[in-house]
């Protein structure tokens, strides 16, 4: 079973409290009951999506990506997320599959700017069925020439009458000719650079949205293009006030940051215990390979590279939780760190496995691929190293 492969002594630190604890071990036993479907073997990924998100609702864990004053699952926490519980689904998800995992996060990506910015009105157009799975979300930020540099993207909404004009194209949008709705990030021209940005809630099937192009990438995702052609959208989609879409994008991203950190844990933990059970059983020159020291040294390297990931990544999503609104640093810490760390946990366990490791189909090559875009999406390793040297530095 997946819930016996993964030591859950890190559910005992003081980081959660049993509301926690018990939200971690019932989903992981709905995951391992779903595991099958949340696996979307053989499935085409367009389908395995919707599914996938269809079957989160159902399940009632969309919720927890909602405070409760807004019809979220946990009580006690009525005007915030809980980034802990967050961070736990992702944890759990990613050991089974990295589309369940991206789907989760994706729904998280579209529910968030509503909820932290969103009117009442968008609220209940939109929250109720992003948490039950019924409208899939897209996040439309990057662009061909516009990655980490947000403040310089050049999709245009100009003012016309009670209405935004959107032009231009996003790339890299995960869940692009699947999603329902997009939050979209578009340059109204309030000011120059990130203070010209604004963000809008744009419904798929908008006149003039399209999805030109899908995009294939090394892991399993729905990834592709998505352009706007004179699309009119109402002024009343807008979140936030005009200008502030560079606020929407970074708070936003200051909670599903450490999540990213979360994904690449879970990743880290189920390659782990792969690599634990194979050299327990592998048998090489008459003897077990874990009975060989360099096998000890490199897997008590893995695990090093676990615990440390988990402690960085639970603490900022703790810090969210209970300490102060932005965590900038926490975050960025926990998503290098952990996809960092992940990344070599994997390799560790792909070279332990020898020729299975480079197997396709195999767990961890599956793991190999699914890792590596961890280290560049929501802000690449170098990015964060640029956040943290900045606040180091007191810049």
């Amino acid at each position: 079973m997946l819930t016996m492969t993964v030591n859950n002594n890190f559910l005992e630190w003081p980081f959660f409290d049993d509301t926690h604890r018990r939200f971690a071990g019932e989903f992981e036993a709905w995951v391992e009951t779903h595991r099958k479907t949340l696996e979307a073997g053989g499935v085409e990924e367009v389908h395995a999506v919707r599914a996938i998100a269809r079957l989160l609702g159902e399940g009632g864990w969309l919720r927890y990506l909602l405070p409760a004053s807004l019809g979220g699952s946990l009580t006690g926490v009525e005007s915030r997320v809980d980034v802990r519980s967050l961070c736990l689904a992702r944890d759990v998800l990613a050991r089974c599959s990295g589309i369940a995992d991206c789907t989760f996060a994706m729904q998280g990506l579209g529910a968030l700017p509503i909820v932290l910015f969103g009117t009442a009105a968008q609220q209940n157009a939109y929250l109720p069925r992003i948490a039950d799975g019924s409208c899939v979300s897209g996040f439309c930020l990057s662009e061909s020439e516009v990655g980490s540099d947000v403040a310089s993207l050049q999709t245009s909404a100009r003012r016309d009458g009670d209405a935004y004009i959107l032009n231009g194209r996003k790339t890299w949008i995960s869940n692009a000719g699947v999603a329902d709705a997009y939050i979209v990030f578009a340059r109204t021209g309030e000011a120059p650079g990130a203070k010209g940005l604004s963000s809008f809630v744009v419904n798929a099937d908008t006149p003039g949205l399209s999805v030109p192009e899908a995009i294939k990438v090394v892991a399993p995702h729905v990834i592709g293009t998505v352009a706007f052609d004179e699309c009119r959208v109402p002024a009343n989609q807008i979140l936030g006030r005009p200008g502030e879409g560079f606020k929407v994008a970074m708070a936003t991203l200051d909670v599903m940051r450490a999540s990213v950190g979360a994904a690449a844990l879970g990743f880290a933990r189920r390659a782990l215990a792969e690599a634990r059970e194979h050299v327990r059983a592998r048998q090489v020159f008459g003897q077990a390979l874990a009975q060989f020291q360099a096998t000890q040294m490199r897997v008590a390297d893995m695990a090093l590279d676990v615990e440390t990931s988990a402690l960085l990544v639970y603490r900022a999503a703790w810090t969210k939780d209970t300490l102060r609104d932005r965590v900038t640093l926490e975050a960025s810490m926990a998503k290098l760190h952990a996809t960092e760390a992940a990344q070599r946990v994997i390799d560790s366990a792909v070279q332990l496995f020898g020729g299975l490791g480079v197997t396709v189909g195999s767990t961890v090559e599956r793991l190999y691929r699914e890792i590596r875009p961890l280290r560049i999406y929501e802000g690449t390793s170098e990015i964060q190293k640029l956040i943290i040297g900045s606040h180091v530095l007191g810049k």
